[in-house]
């Protein structure tokens, strides 16, 4: 069995994958930034006897980061799994973000993910074991309109997976990414919305419009289960053999599935057409 951290338990992917790992008998620590929000995750666990706590962790704060880290190896031992999963979504078009929401921004999404990557991998490259899974999003391979900060938060995670891969794998450290598409989480109501990103807004009817086209990539219209993600971050925490990249989703496999082995023109194209969006 493994020891398992994940980061962003208190609701959608991070919960859900706090939950299986620890149904499948693995140690889980939970971390989120209010650890109150994750009464109801010890409450379950203890009343199935099941090996999670919850530990307080912020990931746009180094000193917390240290100390969920250090709490979380006396309470359990040596990590096993780290899941990057604390993530925020900034709503704006690129001209009308300010400075500090998209510092909000990658604060969280990336520099969050670096000092968390800090501070638990020197234990895991000593041991010459571990894994770390980043959740990504099929945003940091294709980036959308008013929703291109967060894109590019997530392709500076693709970048880092892909560096850590190479980095990590010489010492038995194996690193992954997780991209889903569109799923059922509380990301999109807890986004944040930049200040001048209103309905005066010249980019707000389109962007409007934009959202209610990307759904029809979803079966049936609406967002998927999340519970098909977690699947994939359990699996490919586990598997040994799992690959760098995986896509989550039926919009991420036919957008990757247009996007690769295509020019840029021929993706827009394809993508316009799909999504009958001309503008």
């Amino acid at each position: 069995m493994a020891t398992v951290l994940i980061t962003g338990c208190s609701s959608g992917f991070g919960r859900l994958a706090a939950q299986a790992f620890a149904r499948k008998g693995h140690t889980v620590v939970a971390t989120m930034r209010t650890p109150e929000k994750g009464k109801d995750l010890v409450q379950e666990a203890e009343a199935s006897g099941l090996d999670l706590r919850v530990v307080a962790l912020d990931v746009t704060d180094e000193a917390s980061v240290r100390s969920a880290v250090d709490e979380a190896i006396e309470a359990v031992g040596p990590l096993d799994v780290l899941v990057n999963n604390a993530g925020i979504e900034l709503r704006s078009s690129i001209e009308e973000a300010g400075d500090a929401e998209v510092q909000a921004q990658f604060d969280t999404n990336v520099f969050g993910l670096l000092r968390v990557v800090r501070a638990v991998v020197p234990a895991m490259r000593q041991r010459r074991a571990g894994v770390v899974v980043n959740v990504g999003s099929i945003a940091g391979l294709v980036a959308r309109p008013y929703g291109g900060l967060y894109a590019a938060s997530k392709h500076a995670v693709e970048a880092i997976t892909e560096a850590l891969h190479y980095e990590l794998a010489p010492f038995g450290v194996r690193v992954a990414v997780i991209e889903p598409g569109q799923f059922a989480t509380d990301l999109l109501s807890n986004a944040l919305v930049a200040a001048n990103f209103t309905e005066a807004s010249p980019y707000w009817a389109d962007s409007e419009r934009f959202d209610a086209k990307v759904r029809t990539l979803v079966p049936g219209g609406e967002p998927a289960d999340p519970q098909e993600v977690v699947d994939a971050i359990v699996r490919v925490a586990l598997d040994h053999e799992a690959p760098v990249r995986t896509h989550v989703g039926a919009d991420a496999e036919m957008i990757m599935a247009v996007r690769t082995g295509s020019d840029f023109e021929t993706f827009e194209h394809a993508m316009r057409t799909a999504l009958d969006w001309w503008a």
